[in-house]
């Protein structure tokens, strides 16, 4: 269950991160999102 959750927040964090018009939230939820994989692992 984790596992699928982080994979869709993977991909949608790839596809914020893509959009240059709030590029700058992307980064910030990239950021949020890789912490949140090295602490759940």
């Amino acid at each position: 269950m984790i596992r699928k959750l982080l994979i869709l927040l993977l991909i949608s964090l790839l596809f914020i991160s893509g959009c240059e018009c709030i590029s700058g939230f992307g980064r910030d939820l990239q950021k949020a999102g890789s912490w949140l994989e090295r602490n759940t692992s």
